[in-house]
């Protein structure tokens, strides 16, 4: 269950966006309000953003006004996601007459910025939907809908370690390449007591934060391929940095001395 990107809206009369050529860009008036939403600088980035996402672009003054804040305070927000690569910023097109000075600038949302819109209301469809299903079909129903998908993903990387062999720790090897290629950003590592495979990304992390069976479903996975038991020690949709499996070694190997890394993320 990939997280998929991209919401329908006004489609733009000029220009584009993320750095290619803009020769002229108008902005449309606003066709609805924005609603009040929680004060804090996440909230308020959020609520710029859907403004963006209704208009196209709009100038910090429009934006300001909108969102009933103060010219400094919308150029602080706007300042900050110029940073962080959310927003691009263009000289507007001025139809007729033009006074005097340079036009204002208008703001338009990055692509990076769109698919992240995109993510979220996706996110939110697939957690109202595993409500429903445990709503109507409880618990269980969840966790066959789980199961059902990530069989797929399964399916295509026991393909991908088809010539792994039978140790556990080359088939973690092989299994966190064919998991980087699903998005996943994995990697495999050997310690002390066994092996370790990482998930650097997760492309259902919100949603399982509800619905921890997504999670279990992907662990028996894990075990399956790799073909031992395995231990899920942190997860991204409990709120750590990486998913992390142990894959414990047999006794020879623990006794072992050398410890080595093998990356395969990059």
């Amino acid at each position: 269950m990939k997280n998929a990107a991209g919401l329908t809206g006004h489609q733009p009369t000029a220009g584009t966006v993320a750095g290619r050529s803009l020769p002229g860009t108008h902005v449309p008036p606003a066709t609805t309000s924005i609603q009040a939403a929680p004060t804090g600088e996440a909230s308020t980035r959020d609520r710029v953003t859907l403004l963006l996402l209704e208009r196209r672009a709009a100038t910090a003054a429009q934006l300001g006004d909108a969102l009933g804040l103060s010219p400094a305070a919308i150029r602080r927000h706007l300042d900050a996601m110029l940073a962080e690569g959310d927003v691009v910023a263009r000289e507007q097109t001025v139809r007729g007459h033009r006074g005097r000075g340079r036009p204002a600038k208008v703001f338009l949302l990055t692509d990076a910025a769109r698919s992240r819109c995109g993510t979220h209301h996706y996110d939110n469809m697939a957690t109202a939907a595993l409500r429903w299903i445990a709503r109507t079909g409880g618990s269980q129903a969840v966790e066959r809908f789980a199961a059902e998908q990530v069989a797929a993903l399964e399916a295509r990387c026991q393909a991908a370690l088809a010539d792994a062999g039978d140790d556990p720790m080359a088939r973690a090897e092989a299994l966190a390449a064919a998991l980087t290629a699903e998005g996943y950003a994995a990697s495999a590592s050997t310690i002390a007591s066994g092996g370790q495979l990482c998930q650097h990304h997760c492309p259902v992390a919100h949603v399982a934060a509800e619905f921890p069976q997504l999670c279990e479903a992907e662990t028996m996975v894990i075990s399956r391929l790799v073909g031992t038991h395995v231990q899920r020690l942190a997860t991204i949709a409990h709120g750590d940095g990486v998913c992390t499996t142990h894959i414990p070694g047999s006794p020879h190997a623990q006794s072992g001395k050398t410890v080595t890394t093998v990356r395969t993320d990059r």
